[in-house]
Order: structure tokens, then sequence, then C-alpha cells
């Protein structure tokens, strides 16, 4: 009987450890960045034949490492305002699930194998990459609770990711590159200050500053609109033929157009509305919308 118990205790152990770990590192949120990486990747490959899967690979588990030291140092240094939120209170530090110290290794490790695995595709990866951490840890996370302007500063790591596999696939941060970050980068804020919208009342608990005018106002809500605007504009760029390398047919110039409209069209909602129904959408509608441009782009790339 001891033993059949002991074996359930690792099983149980094992399965919590992985737990802790995809919380800490914000899976879900770690994995849909490295798809962005990828996407970059496919669409600074000259052709099939130049795609490199060790290349491929090493820049997925990079970005996951990389994105995930980001999240575990912000946790710890979030842990007490964490503890505040209902939405973050069960997170493994905050929780007790896991010591600061614990968690500090952890990103500490991760921050490590990340810039040597970016560094081992090339130096300039691996640049961005630490720009990033240093970013998003140092100055977007103090950030929060001083200033509406954290978004901004935030936007700047979180844009990133998407021109990362340009360089990664090139070795050269050019036009193409500067696009797929003005493009990623404008998403940032109608993204973020939809959430900011709907769980207003839980960053409040906190001392969040998440939203322009640090209310749910009507300011708020056109400042949102006009960056979804800007998001269309930048989205299009490519189709120009001002953008080097990266191009885009007036076919997918139009699907993204479309696309574009579609989160206009709920970025409008929220100013008539103003509800915290209406901003949850938009979020929705904004992940779905920076998934399925990212995958016209590279449609694009490899069909005209």
């Amino acid at each position: 009987m001891k033993i059949t118990l002991n074996a359930s205790d690792k099983t149980i152990s094992a399965r919590s450890l992985f737990a802790d770990f995809t919380a800490i590192t914000k899976a879900r949120l770690a994995i849909s960045v490295v798809f962005s990486s990828a996407a970059g990747y496919l669409l600074g490959v000259s052709d099939v034949y130049t795609f490199s899967w060790l290349t491929f690979i090493l820049l997925i588990i990079g970005g996951y490492c990389m994105v995930g030291a980001s999240n575990v140092f912000n946790q710890i240094i979030e842990k007490d305002l964490d503890a505040k939120m209902d939405r973050t209170k069960n997170r493994p530090v905050p929780s007790g699930k896991m010591s600061p110290k614990t968690a500090f290794w952890l990103g500490a490790v991760l921050t490590v194998a990340g810039i040597a695995i970016l560094y081992s595709i090339n130096p300039k990866t691996a640049m961005f990459g630490a720009i990033s951490i240093f970013l998003y840890t140092s100055v977007y996370t103090p950030l929060k609770t001083i200033t509406p302007l954290a978004v901004f500063v935030g936007a700047f790591p979180g844009a990133i990711p998407f021109m990362l596999g340009w360089v990664a696939a090139t070795n050269d941060f050019g036009i193409e590159a500067g696009t797929l970050f003005l493009i990623q980068f404008f998403w940032q804020f109608p993204h973020f200050w939809a959430i900011g919208w709907f769980l207003f009342d839980d960053y409040k608990k906190a001392g969040f500053f998440m939203l322009p005018t640090g209310k749910k106002d009507k300011k708020t809500a056109l400042q949102t609109i006009l960056y979804t605007i800007w998001l269309i504009l930048a989205s299009l760029l490519p189709a120009t033929g001002y953008t080097g390398q990266l191009h885009l047919s007036w076919v997918s110039a139009i699907a993204v157009l479309l696309l574009g409209l579609w989160m206009l069209v709920y970025a409008v909602r929220l100013y008539k509305y103003m509800d915290a129904a209406s901003a949850k959408k938009l979020m929705l509608v904004s992940v779905t919308y920076i998934s399925l441009l990212q995958v016209i782009y590279v449609i694009d790339k490899f069909i005209s």
C-alpha cells in the first residue's frame, strides 16, 4: 500500500510542478508570443529551401524561455499586488506554492538559456530578446502602478516577437522587421486597453493604471478606436511596395483590411456601449485578429 501511495504522490507532485511552471511562465501567453515569432521567421526566409528546422525549433524554445523569464520576474515583483486581485491571487508566488527565491532562480535559468539559445541563431536575435526582458521587467512592470504610460512602454517588448522571427531568419533589422514591429506595436493598445477596461475593478485593487485616462470614459474608448485605425494602416504597408522584401498582394491586402475593419467595429461598439462586455469582446477579437493577420501574411508569401 505504501508503494502505491508514494507512486501516486510522485505523480501528483509532477503534475503540480508542471502546473506551477505553466502558470508562472504564463504558458498560453508565451505560446501566442512564440507563434508571432514563428510567423515572423516564415516571412523572413527567402523560400522553402532556406527554411531551417533547427533554427525554427531554437527560436521557439529560446523565445519561450525569454517570455517565460519575463513573466517569472514580473510575478516576483508584483507578488503582493497579485495577491490582492481575484485574477492573479492563485498564481504560484502570491499563493505561496512557490517561493520568490525559487521563482528567481527559475527566471535566471530561463534568461540565460533563452539568451544562449537565441545567440546560437545570431547575436541580433539574442540582443532583441534581452532588450525585451529588460523593458518588460525593469521598466514596464514598475510603471504599472505609477502611470498609464506603462502600456506605451510595454508595447515595445510586446511588439518585438513578430519582428524577432524575421531577424532570426535574416540576421538583419531593416524596414521589413521594422514594419512587423510597427504592426504589433499598434495592436498592443486596443488589446490591452480592452483588458484594462473589463478588468478595471480588479486592477484597481492593486493600484494598476492600465487605461490612458485612468478611467472608463469616452476619451479612453476614442483612443482605442484611433489606435485600431493606426493598426489597420500599418498592416497595409507591405502592400505599398515600400517595405523592402516584405510584400503583400492586393488580394491579401483586402483580406487584411476586412480583418481590421472587423476589429474596428468592436472598438466602435466599446465607444457606443461603454461596458465590460464590449471590452471583453474587443479583447477576444483582437487576439483572433493578430493571429489571422499573421497567417494571411505567411500564406500570401508562399502562394503569391
